[in-house]
């Protein structure tokens, strides 16, 4: 770069910087600017060599994503100086987490790390590991909600500046974003975001589709202007008679939108009637609100008729993302279904700034940002349950965020908000988990109806509970939310523990009657001689009585059958073929395999720890034996001398001594395997054996009868071996090529001593 373009380019980093600062939803205080302000000079030095794909200096995005989270979204000064440095730990080797504590305090360094965290994800991977690491994303929602705000923000940075990227990066990113970031947008009632998320996508990944209703808009805009201003016209006469203050926007159905009503419904473009909506923005006081969007309710239905069933009351019960709003259709010039929606000042700048702009109506409260606690509580019901398949996961985490609701009331007259096509279960759950497991039955308006009925807006719900009921397998096919499910999940292996527990016991004590002995090696002939999984299961079903008395005698016939081990082959090959039932069957073993050889090993696993898919692991395993062994024997041995065939031998020399020995065998194994990722992985194994042998003949001799010394001997013979060895391997998948390689290397040792015989006279 030239002189001239560097000057240029600083020029326009500092206008930018300037501008962050004006636009900023909130009132920044001295004290938010400085923060600001260091936080931009950390991000421009942190930065200073990188360019993205654009050519443009790298420091441009991170200003970027803050004004998005400053104005759009409208966060505090800390979030505004999190969005600054978001990529400054992973970009920049100069600066770590405890760097920008040190720095910026404990909040913001919390906010990074995660935004950290999140960009570490590995993105090329398959559907399955998507949805696993989007779980792990959305699982630190407790530890600030802002980390997925400002990730939204850079996300819909990223998706402004796309073009600049290649064709399938363009559609992999388009993919990931209404995939995921789209709905969450949604979640958090950050519409505006949402709306051009999704537009934006559809760009990339149905580009003609995009372009041929582009095109559409743009041949009818003239059209549609006309139509809006004259409707307008009339709407704003009316509202001035009444002194009324208001402003009255236009609003075109978004791409999006018009393309899913399209699919959906399978009608074409000019069918698609409410592809453009009125909006009438009024000034009121909080307690007038409700009063003066009634009124303007009246006002337009004086002038057109409208559809009484497409009224939509979203101020008397607001939508579970604080959306607030009145919406009718009504018929309007020339025949055409117009939709008008109704707003105060206050609900339009909740409806585009999400929570952010509900917490600044919040009156006499503290208006930072903790009281986002209220909408992380809201949306845990929807990662409340770590356990289910990821995929399932990320797809009923999709679902709860853009279903459509109903609104039901409790016996008390309160309003409570489900997801359409709700059953009882699902509200019962909704009130208490208690209330939920204990379910018997319900009264809706008064009238007996089962669990499994569907609920619709408008209805007095009653559940009736009984200490006696307890949840079911069924029950989870008449439930759709989160909460419910993952409450009778763990309601469901809890009673299946109980009963295992109790299994176990009732197993025991039958195979004692049967002269067997209940232990780790008959439990796991038992897992394979009835074909299960894991020893829960077994227990399970002796306590309700699957494997019952007769079942157990056949198994005791064969324990020591000569022909078991070909058996368990049989059974083992067998079982494997038949585990194609998911409830019949748990997805878990209790097992812990090691190697290519996969050696079972004996493992425990701590409460506290608590892995999840793609988490870094580190395995190890070390066992040691140390056996000493001693022996003392005492000894007494005589020679003689034969006289003759009938006289009695005569003693010549009588001996006495000891042998000692001593014997040590010592052996270790330790084995360790670390995981670094999905991708790579490291062994290494250790077999050390050592066995020695010290052997002491201690010998005195004395002569004949009167005890006279003859010699002293001492004999020693030492012996030992020595045996290592080592190996050291790994295993590595590229993606890209789509080749594992795996390598090792050996090493051994194998040493030996044998001395001679040693005689050592005392």
């Amino acid at each position: 770069m030239t002189d001239d373009e560097i000057v240029n380019e600083n020029n326009a980093i500092a206008k930018e910087y300037k501008e962050l600062l004006k636009i900023s939803y909130r009132t920044l205080s001295t004290k938010d600017k400085k923060l600001i302000r260091k936080a931009f000079d950390v991000a421009v030095d942190a930065h200073s060599e990188q360019r993205r794909k654009s050519g443009e200096a790298y420091i441009f995005h991170p200003i970027a994503v803050a004004r998005i989270v400053a104005s759009e979204i409208g966060l505090d000064a800390n979030s505004i100086a999190a969005a600054l440095l978001h990529d400054v730990v992973e970009d920049c080797q100069r600066y770590n987490i405890k760097d920008i504590e040190q720095l910026f305090g404990e909040s913001v360094a919390r906010i990074v790390n995660g935004l950290t965290k999140i960009s570490n994800i590995k993105k090329d991977m398959n559907v399955s590991m998507q949805a696993e690491n989007f779980r792990r994303m959305l699982l630190t929602l407790h530890d600030d909600i802002r980390v997925i705000i400002i990730k939204i923000a850079d996300r819909l940075h990223n998706m402004q500046t796309i073009q600049s990227m290649s064709e399938d990066k363009q559609l992999k990113i388009a993919s990931e974003t209404l995939y995921i970031y789209a709905p969450l947008a949604h979640k958090i009632g950050l519409y505006n975001i949402k709306t051009e998320l999704e537009d934006l996508s559809l760009k990339y990944t149905e580009p003609n589709i995009y372009n041929d209703i582009i095109n559409k808009l743009e041949e009818s805009k003239e059209e549609q202007d006309l139509y809006i201003k004259n409707i307008s016209k009339v709407l704003k006469k009316a509202l001035n008679k009444e002194q009324l203050k208001t402003e009255i926007k236009g609003r075109p159905k978004s791409i999006y939108s018009i393309r899913r009503k399209i699919r959906d419904q399978g009608v074409s473009f000019d069918e698609v009637y409410d592809k453009f909506a009125v909006r009438i923005i009024y000034k009121s006081e909080l307690k007038n609100e409700k009063f003066l969007a009634w009124k303007i309710y009246s006002i337009v239905t004086d002038y057109f008729r409208p559809n009484p069933i497409r009224l939509r009351d979203w101020i008397s019960a607001p939508k579970s993302t604080g959306y607030e709003a009145l919406h009718i259709t009504v018929m309007g010039p020339k025949g055409r279904w117009v939709e008008v929606q109704i707003r105060s000042e206050r609900m339009n700048e909740i409806a585009e700034k999400g929570y952010a702009a509900h917490y600044k109506y919040k009156e006499g409260e503290d208006q930072n940002d903790e009281n986002l606690e209220s909408w992380i509580g809201k949306l845990q019901e929807v990662i409340e349950n770590p356990d289910s398949n990821a995929v399932e996961f990320v797809e009923q985490f999709k679902l709860n965020l853009y279903a459509k609701e109903i609104f039901v009331f409790t016996p008390q007259g309160e309003l409570k908000s489900l997801p359409t096509g709700s059953s009882v279960l699902d509200f019962a759950f909704s009130i208490h988990t208690e209330v939920g497991a204990k379910a018997r039955g319900a009264r809706i308006n008064g009238k007996l109806v089962p669990l499994s009925r569907t609920l619709k807006s408008g209805e007095n719900v009653e559940i009736i509970t009984s200490e006696n009921s307890k949840p079911t397998a069924n029950w989870l096919d008449h439930v759709i939310t989160s909460r419910a499910r993952s409450r009778i999940k763990v309601a469901l292996n809890e009673e299946k523990k109980r009963i295992a527990e109790d299994g176990k016991e009732l197993l025991r004590r039958k195979l004692k009657h049967l002269k067997i002995t209940l232990n780790d090696k008959t439990i796991r002939r038992l897992v394979l001689y009835f074909k299960v999984n894991t020893s829960l299961d077994l227990f399970y079903r002796v306590g309700i009585g699957i494997v019952d008395n007769k079942k157990l005698k056949d198994f005791a016939a064969s324990y020591n059958s000569t022909f078991f081990n070909f058996i368990k082959k049989r059974i083992t090959s067998s079982a494997r073929k038949n585990i194609n039932d998911r409830d019949e069957f748990t997805s878990t073993f209790d097992k812990l395999v090691f190697g290519k050889d996969k050696e079972e090993l004996p493992y425990s696993l701590s409460k506290c720890c608590t892995p999840i898919g793609g988490d870094k692991v580190f395995g190890f395993l070390f066992s040691a034996t140390h056996n000493l062994t001693n022996n003392i024997n005492e000894f007494v041995d005589s020679d003689f001398d034969e006289t003759g065939t009938e006289a009695p031998s005569v003693l010549r020399t009588k001996y006495t001594g000891a042998n000692f020995s001593q014997q040590v065998l010592t052996s270790a194994l330790a084995n360790f395997s670390f995981k670094f990722n999905q991708n790579n992985s490291l062994t290494i194994k250790n077999i050390l054996s050592l066995n020695s042998r010290d052997l002491v003949i201690i010998r005195q001799g004395k002569e004949d009868v009167n005890d006279v010394p003859i010699f002293d001997e001492d004999i020693r013979w030492f012996t030992s071996n020595r045996i290592y060895s080592g190996q050291l391997g790994g295993e590595h998948y590229l993606p890209s090529s789509k080749i594992k390689i795996g390598w090792s290397a050996f090493y051994s040792d194998i040493f030996r001593n044998i001395p001679n015989l040693r005689n050592n006279p005392i």
